[in-house]
């Protein structure tokens, strides 16, 4: 192949609408914009706009709230710690850590998440060490061996 034979897909351009070319082409004259006015002119930019009207945005009333500094936890079950440890993509013998379960492939989520949560659906064969940020009651009851968490719980009452 020679760089003089390349060619698109067919039907991978569209052929650009060719406005004000005469009353036969069907887009000639005012190419489709109508009569005069604001938007028969460049530049318009009137979205929202309501003639002076005040716009919707503004009549209705603004509700709820939304954290920007929310943590967000990717979860992990124990039935998945219980596959990866029987494929072989962990060790039971050793402490299981977040950096264990990314390396295993188990997170979902990329950099933007806090940490792992440590939730109960399934069951763990045999003891494990796990630290994680976070666990529910249940996971930390199932997981049969210890369950340290790196993060403190808000409900939590604090140390006297």
């Amino acid at each position: 192949m020679k760089l003089n034979e390349l060619r698109d897909n067919p039907g991978a351009r569209l052929k650009s609408k060719r406005l004000g070319r005469g009353i036969g082409s069907g887009k000639g004259k005012t190419s489709g914009k109508g009569v005069k006015g604001q938007k028969a002119r460049e530049g318009v930019a009137i979205n929202g706009f309501e003639g002076g009207q005040m716009p919707i945005y503004r009549r209705l009333p603004k509700r709820g709230f939304k954290n920007p500094f929310r943590k967000e936890y990717a979860p992990v079950n124990l039935d998945a710690l219980e596959k990866a440890i029987a494929a072989g993509k962990l060790d039971a013998t050793q402490p299981i850590t977040e950096e264990t379960l990314r390396a295993a492939g188990l997170l979902r989520g990329g950099g933007k998440m806090a940490g792992v949560r440590l939730l109960a659906r399934g069951k763990a064969s045999r003891a494990l060490t796990i630290t994680v940020a976070g666990a529910s009651a249940a996971a930390v009851a199932a997981a049969g061996g210890t369950v340290t968490t790196t993060v403190a719980r808000k409900d939590a009452a604090p140390a006297a």
